[in-house]
């Protein structure tokens, strides 16, 4: 019985395997848009498919970062300023992928621009401090996303929302991680919704890598910054010495982060190019041994291991 249980198990994942190796026919005539690609993983993204031959409409917050990219990229690839936290930047965005699409529809939307300060406990902030990180994380994907719907569903093409780990698990206080778990959310409606129309919906989940979002100076200021605008009962019942255990796990931070940042664009490749792509990617180590078990564990458990894992308050019971 055994034998037979290995032997249905192993053809199912060759049959798995088999599926996701095929690849979308035409790919050299397909549109792909990516946000965020000054720099990290949208960069190297657009670098990535331009290379495949793929049409890459990269949008970039900065004109010095669509030239650099322009410059590393064949002249099929074209790139656009796009802020995701305006409404009229993203119409101008939209009305100029609807004119270098045409007929035949954009064929992927690649979520990926997105911020991680202002983090830290909760307390330490103010709620414009998680309305900064929501207006890019969450409410822009979900405006980019909805002007740019119809050109997808036209191409029945692919949308990816890059997600993150702390999607599954809160490990810090702030708007990060909420947003995260929104574009989850967001992610999952709209894949039962779209499935109608032949749209196929991808969450990207990653693990910590080496990115502007994981910058451990930026992290490092932004955590002292949150500290010194908090009020005096906050500092009293955290202390002195939980800043300082957190500027220290920030400033860390850099042995834990992969510099491998194909792991994460690889993924994010077949979910546009693959036939039958997958629901969720979960690249990084760290993803797939840490913080997916974690997510299915039960929650006393998780929370057990975030309290152990981080400094204690100085009023802590």
């Amino acid at each position: 019985m055994w034998l037979y249980l290995a032997i249905l198990v192993g053809l199912c994942y060759l049959l798995r395997r088999y599926r996701e190796t095929q690849v979308v026919s035409h790919l050299q005539d397909k549109y792909v848009f990516i946000t965020g690609c000054d720099s990290g993983f949208g960069n190297l993204l657009a670098r990535q498919l331009d290379l495949q031959g793929l049409r890459v409409l990269a949008a970039c917050l900065t004109e010095k970062g669509a030239e650099q990219l322009r410059g590393k990229t064949s002249d099929r690839l074209e790139t656009v300023i796009l802020d995701v936290t305006s409404t009229e930047s993203i119409a101008a965005a939209t009305q100029w992928v609807k004119e270098r699409t045409g007929d035949r529809g954009l064929w992927g939307l690649v979520n990926n621009a997105g911020i991680s300060v202002p983090s830290a406990p909760n307390e330490w902030l103010t709620k414009q401090d998680f309305v900064k990180i929501l207006n890019v994380n969450l409410l822009g994907v979900i405006e980019v996303t909805l002007s740019l719907l119809p050109v997808v569903r036209k191409a029945k093409g692919r949308v990816v929302n890059v997600s993150s780990v702390y999607g599954r698990v809160a490990f810090i206080g702030g708007g990060y991680c909420i947003s995260k778990y929104g574009i989850e959310a967001f992610s999952d409606s709209l894949r039962r919704e779209l499935s109608h129309f032949g749209v196929k919906v991808a969450i990207i989940e990653p693990g910590f890598f080496k990115t502007f979002v994981t910058n451990t100076s930026e992290l490092t200021r932004n955590i002292q910054e949150a500290w010194d605008k908090a009020s005096p009962e906050v500092k009293e019942a955290y202390g002195e010495m939980f800043l300082a255990h957190s500027l220290k796990g920030f400033g860390s931070l850099d042995k834990m982060c992969s510099q491998d940042l194909s792991l994460v664009t690889n993924c994010m490749e077949h979910a546009l190019t693959a036939c039958h792509p997958r629901t969720r990617y979960s690249p990084g180590w760290d993803a797939k041994l840490i913080y997916l078990p974690m997510s299915y564990m039960p929650t006393f458990l998780v929370d057990a291991i975030v309290k152990w894992s981080n400094p204690r308050p100085a009023k802590a019971m």
